[in-house]
């Protein structure tokens, strides 16, 4: 009996090779998943995850010289007497060179220019005020500025406070500041962020046309570092809304209607290196930056010249087929065509957004 015993003892005792396996698989694994866990999820987000529904897409016509009465009845709409004002409205963290290409191109369809920045990033992170202490070169638009502080919240050392929260707040103020801009029902509101530029076109058409849906999202062209580097159409979240008393500033699909090609989204398209970095470690993305050699000036630059993705990424799709599509980095275009005029006007000034212009400065120019 007694050996019976130690037998069945010995055929239950684990092997001792297999638990060192799995004691040296172990912190393996676990390292595995902290490094390289993101793009695990994301390779079999067509797995775990479902698309949006799909936007009902109005079709864009446009044509140089062709009437906007006419433009107008194509999109089966009809001409307004006179045209509908038009407030711009953006948060603004540090885009210098976008918010004034961008507001050169809006201003003779703008009535107001409302414009909100915080003292701090979205990931409590103290910052300058940018825009404060650059009025001066906005001063061909000044009659038209309503510009208002967000209060920030300094992140104390090791938090783990959610940056969506604070984004939402600040966001959420752009309510009262639009009020006091001195909006009033039936007029435009464009809700955007300040690289999401709607084209001067696009905006003529809706001021003077009558039929246009209440809320229509903007699909926009989007390019990433400067206009070298055209990713897709994929840029949705831009609006262009009539107001009521019930409308509310979002950054979030509130509408299953889409206008198509109706402008640029230039993501990470800064001048300098230093505007990278803030921008990595202070939007409400920045727990991709998963180690500090990611913030490295060199990487930076050697990214932005090959078209790759600065987080390590791949792409954010629900099907293997185009996530596939997208995978490495982005194809390069040669063409300066059909963008925004001001940039074309000073394509001296704003080398670095054109073709063959991929380096960058080390610092802000102030």
């Amino acid at each position: 009996m007694a050996t019976r015993i130690r037998r069945l003892t010995t055929r239950r005792s684990p092997p001792k090779l297999l638990f060192l396996a799995l004691l040296m698989l172990t912190p393996v694994c676990v390292i595995g998943l902290y490094n390289y866990g993101q793009k695990i999820s994301y390779f079999f987000r067509p797995l775990w995850d479902k698309p949006p529904l799909p936007f009902r897409r109005l079709p864009h016509y446009y044509a140089e010289n062709v009437s906007v009465e006419h433009l107008c009845r194509l999109h089966n709409w009809s001409i307004r007497s006179q045209p509908r004002r038009i407030f711009d409205n953006i948060i603004f963290s540090n885009e210098l060179d976008l918010l004034e290409i961008r507001w050169h191109e809006l201003n003779p369809y703008v009535s107001k220019f409302v414009i909100m920045e915080s003292n701090t990033t979205f990931t409590g992170i103290r910052k300058p005020l940018f825009f404060a202490s650059n009025r001066a070169r906005f001063a061909f638009a000044e009659e038209k500025i309503v510009y208002g502080v967000f209060p920030g919240r300094i992140a104390s050392p090791g938090s783990l406070k959610d940056p969506f929260v604070l984004e939402s707040l600040q966001r959420g103020a752009m309510n009262g500041l639009l009020h006091s801009a001195g909006i009033s029902n039936g007029d435009l509101v464009i809700m955007s962020d300040t690289d999401e530029v709607p084209s001067p076109h696009t905006l003529k058409l809706l001021q003077w046309c009558d039929g246009v849906p209440p809320i229509l999202h903007l699909e926009l062209k989007h390019y990433m570092y400067s206009f070298e580097f055209p990713v897709d159409y994929s840029s949705w979240r831009a609006t262009v809304q009539i107001y009521t008393p019930q409308t509310r500033y979002r950054h979030s699909r509130q509408s299953d209607v889409i206008f198509s090609d109706a402008g640029w989204h230039c993501s990470f398209c800064f001048r300098s290196l230093e505007e990278f970095t803030l921008k990595m470690t202070g939007y409400s993305h920045a727990d991709r930056v998963k180690r500090k050699a990611f913030l490295n000036y060199s990487r930076i630059q050697r990214i932005i010249c090959r078209g790759e993705d600065l987080f390590d990424m791949l792409p954010e799709e629900y099907s293997f087929k185009e996530m596939i599509k997208k995978m490495g980095s982005i194809a390069r275009s040669d063409s300066a065509v059909h963008l925004p005029s001001y940039l074309i006007q000073n394509a001296d000034r704003f080398r670095f957004l054109l073709p063959g212009g991929c380096k960058r400065n080390i610092v802000q120019l102030k």
